[in-house]
C-alpha cells in the first residue's frame, strides 16, 4: 500500500512483453514444443489435405463436366411386354429426334452383332476383345463432342469405304497406336482412319470399332436400326425434351424407349466423393482433439515445473490475469506453431496431388482460414484451465513448494 492508502498499479504490459513471455517457456523446452506441436500439425494438415483434394478433384470433374456438357440425353431401345419380343428403335429416329424442338444436335450408334474386329486374320476368332462393332453416323463426333487422339473422323466420303475410327480402349486393345494401319473385319481388312480420345460419358464408344452408317450397311449387312441415339438440347430445354423422346421416337409404344443422362454417373460420383470427403475431416477432426489434449496436457506440466517462476513474477507484482495472459499465449503459440506447419503440409500434399493427376490445383481460403480458426481455438481451450491453475497459485506457497 502506498502512503496515500491506495493500492499500487500493475506494471504495464504490453505486446512484446507478452510475446516474450509466453514464448520463454517454448523456447526452454524444444523437443516438447515439436511432439506437443506434432499432434495439432497432423490434423490441421490431414484436414487441410483432405478439402484440397477434394476440391482439386471436384474442380477437375466439374471441367470434365463443363467440356463434356450437361445437356446430352442417350436413347436406347427399352422392354417389352413380351420377354420373347426384341425391341429396336425405328429408322428413322435420328432425324425424328433432331425435330424435337429445342434439340440442336443429332448421332446415332447401330450395333452389329454378327461382325467382329481382330488384329489380323490369323487371330483366333474367339479372341474378340471385348470389342464391339459399330456403325456411327457423321455428326456423332459433334454430339459426343469427342476428339481425335490421331488420324480423322468418318465422313460422307470415307465412310462408305472400308475404313474404321477406333475408340479409345478399342485401339489399346488392337495394339494400334496411329492411323493408317489395318484391322481384320467383317472378313476383310479395313483401314484405320483415327483413333479416339476417351469419352466419359460414352464409355461403350472407347471399346468399340467405328464403320460409316452408310458402308456398314452395303459392306456389313447393317438394318439401318440405331442402337442408340444421342442428343444435345439448348441448357433450358433439357427436361423438356427429356420428357419428349420416347413418344417422339416410338408413338405406338413409348414404353420400349429408354431415356437417359449420362452425366448423371459423373454427378453421382462427385456426391460420393463429398460423402467420403465428410468422413475423412471427420477423421482429421479426431486427430485435432487428440492434438489438443497434448497441448493441455503440455501446459499443464510446465505449469507445475514453473511454481517458482509464478511465484517470483507474483511477488514482483504479476497480476492473476498477467499470468492467465501468459500461459494462454504460450499455448496460442504452440498451437500455433502446429497449425502454420499443418497448413503448410496439407497445402504441400493438395498440390502433389494435382500435379500427379494433371488437375488445377484448388485450396479453398476457408481450408485454410477454418485450420487457422481450428488453431486459435484449440490453442485458447487447451491453455485455458492450465492458464487459470497458474493464476490461482499463492505466490507464498508456490516459492515454498518449488
Amino acid at each position: 500500500m502506498s502512503r496515500d492508502g491506495r493500492r499500487p498499479a500493475p506494471a504495464g504490459f504490453g505486446l512484446a512483453d507478452v510475446v516474450q513471455v509466453g514464448s520463454a517457456g517454448l523456447r526452454g523446452r524444444p523437443m516438447r514444443v515439436v511432439l506437443s506441436a506434432l499432434g495439432i500439425a497432423i490434423g490441421i494438415a490431414t484436414m487441410v489435405a483432405v478439402v484440397g483434394i477434394s476440391a482439386t478433384g471436384r474442380a477437375a470433374l466439374m471441367r470434365e463436366l463443363d467440356r463434356l456438357g450437361t445437356n446430352m440425353l442417350v436413347v436406347t431401345p427399352g422392354q417389352s411386354f413380351d420377354p420373347a419380343q426384341e425391341v429396336k428403335l425405328p429408322e428413322n429416329a435420328v432425324r425424328t429426334v433432331g425435330a424435337i424442338d429445342g434439340v440442336q444436335q443429332v448421332g446415332a450408334l447401330g450395333g452389329l452383332s454378327d461382325v467382329n474386329v481382330y488384329r489380323s486374320e490369323h487371330i483366333p476368332r474367339t479372341q474378340t476383345g471385348g470389342i464391339a462393332v459399330q456403325a456411327a453416323t457423321d455428326s456423332l463426333k459433334r454430339t459426343l463432342r469427342a476428339s481425335m487422339a490421331t488420324g480423322t473422323w468418318l465422313n460422307n466420303a470415307n465412310g462408305r469405304y472400308p475404313a474404321v475410327v477406333l475408340g479409345h480402349s478399342a485401339a489399346a486393345r488392337l495394339g494400334i497406336t496411329d492411323s493408317g494401319q489395318r484391322v481384320w473385319l467383317g472378313g476383310r481388312y479395313f483401314t484405320v482412319l483415327g483413333v479416339l480420345n476417351p469419352l466419359p460419358l460414352a464409355p461403350e464408344v472407347d471399346s468399340s470399332a467405328l464403320v460409316g452408317w452408310e458402308g456398314a450397311r452395303t459392306r456389313l449387312g447393317f438394318d439401318g436400326h440405331p442402337t442408340a441415339v444421342y442428343e444435345r438440347s439448348a441448357d433450358d430445354r433439357v427436361t423438356t425434351v427429356q420428357g419428349l423422346l420416347a413418344r417422339t421416337v416410338n408413338p405406338r409404344a413409348p414404353h420400349e424407349v429408354e431415356v437417359s443422362d449420362p452425366s448423371q454417373a459423373l454427378q453421382a460420383k462427385a456426391a460420393s466423393d463429398d460423402a467420403f470427403t465428410s468422413l475423412l475431416l471427420g477423421l482429421g477432426g479426431v486427430a485435432l482433439l487428440v492434438g489438443g489434449v497434448g497441448i493441455a496436457n503440455t501446459m499443464i506440466i510446465s505449469v507445475l515445473e514453473r511454481k517458482h517462476e509464478i511465484g517470483l513474477r507474483r511477488s514482483f507484482g504479476a497480476t492473476r490475469g498477467q499470468i492467465r495472459l501468459q500461459f494462454v499465449v504460450e499455448s496460442l503459440m504452440l498451437s500455433g506453431l502446429g497449425g502454420l506447419a499443418g497448413v503448410a503440409i496439407g497445402a504441400l500434399a493438395t498440390a502433389l496431388y494435382a500435379t500427379a493427376g494433371g488437375m488445377p490445383w484448388t485450396l479453398p481460403a476457408w481450408a485454410m482460414g477454418g485450420g487457422a480458426g481450428a488453431t486459435l481455438a484449440i490453442g485458447t481451450l487447451a491453455g485455458l484451465y492450465p492458464a487459470v491453475r497458474a493464476a490461482r497459485m499463492s505466490p507464498t506457497l508456490a516459492l515454498h513448494t518449488a
